[in-house]
């Protein structure tokens, strides 16, 4: 197997590992917490960034006692830096594959409702499969989420969107359909109630996610429809928090009915004409990575599904 290290400019010779420290100095800010990142001395990171600017022929970063932070030079390399480390890592792990075995990294986007698939027994499994393998997971909104898959940020994404909205520009997988419920204190007058309206739902204080997500669009979209409005007095974008505050009867919540589930302390009520959310599983028109592929197989989830519309 080979390794990619060297990257030709003009007669020096620029270093992929110079790349990573870069790479590391700009996301965290810091020459110190970037040497950590990478496992070096700091005077070595700094010694190899500085040898890189000087090839440049300009510095990448301004230095002060305080702060760090990129120069527009540093601006303009970036990005390309972030590409030839993730050409260098396909390469690698396209060889490996080759060789049968899955290796290299896997990044995964999620909403904070995913409910579709267990992730966390999903993860393990492919834990155990796949070893060589580094996840990454990051929390994020639907519309955010798959964004950072057609950037190529991310290999794959669990989305959850209004049934009147679609995924576009990437291919897509659904992978299942349901409806809203009303999410309330034990001890609220609609915990003993079989079914509630919209209408009536109205009436209540709401704990919501931020206006504009994904989330809040299903039920603002549902109220509409039903030619009413409610108060939304608390905004949060984190599940745990938002039912926390309806435990304390601060507000009601609406959230997906194969999520609430996993909720506890709470009551639930089925809401008659509720809004259905969608969950999708998104990734790249591009070929995957070895490592997104096995994860698609592992979920019985076809490779070559065709693209969405743009």
């Amino acid at each position: 197997m080979f390794v990619m290290r060297l990257i030709v400019l003009d007669h020096e010779c620029m270093e992929l590992q110079q790349l990573r420290y870069v790479v590391a100095v700009a996301e965290t800010k810091s020459f110190t917490r970037a040497a950590e990142r990478c496992l070096v001395v700091q005077s070595a990171l700094s010694h190899q960034i500085a040898r890189l600017e000087r090839e440049l022929g300009g510095r990448l970063f301004d230095r002060t006692s305080r702060r760090v932070r990129l120069t527009a030079a540093g601006e303009a390399f970036l990005p390309a830096a972030r590409r030839c480390l993730e050409a260098a890592e396909r390469a690698v792990a396209d060889v490996a594959a080759a060789l049968g075995e899955v290796r290299g990294r896997l990044t995964l986007g999620v909403i904070p409702t995913v409910a579709a698939v267990d992730l966390p027994a999903a993860l393990k499994e492919f834990h155990t499969r796949y070893p060589q393998v580094r996840v990454q997971l990051r929390l994020g909104s639907s519309p955010n989420l798959v964004e950072q898959v057609k950037q190529g940020d991310l290999d794959l994404a669990f989305l959850g969107l209004p049934a009147t909205a679609e995924p576009r520009g990437v291919r897509v997988h659904e992978l299942t359909r349901d409806r809203h419920v009303a999410v309330v204190a034990p001890d609220h007058p609609l915990a003993g109630e079989a079914e509630v309206g919209l209408r009536r739902l109205a009436s209540e204080v709401f704990v919501d996610f931020p206006a504009g997500s994904a989330g809040r669009t299903q039920s603002d979209l549902a109220f509409e429809a039903a030619g009413t409005d409610r108060e939304v007095a608390l905004e949060v974008g984190a599940v745990d928090i938002m039912v926390r505050l309806v435990q304390q009867g601060l507000g009601v919540a609406m959230l997906p009915s194969e999520f609430v589930p996993q909720l506890t302390g709470v009551a639930t009520v089925p809401v008659s004409d509720a809004p259905q959310r969608v969950e999708y599983l998104v990734w790249s028109r591009s070929d995957p990575r070895p490592a997104a592929t096995a994860f698609l197989r592992l979920l019985d989830v076809p490779v070559d599904t065709p693209p969405a519309r743009d």
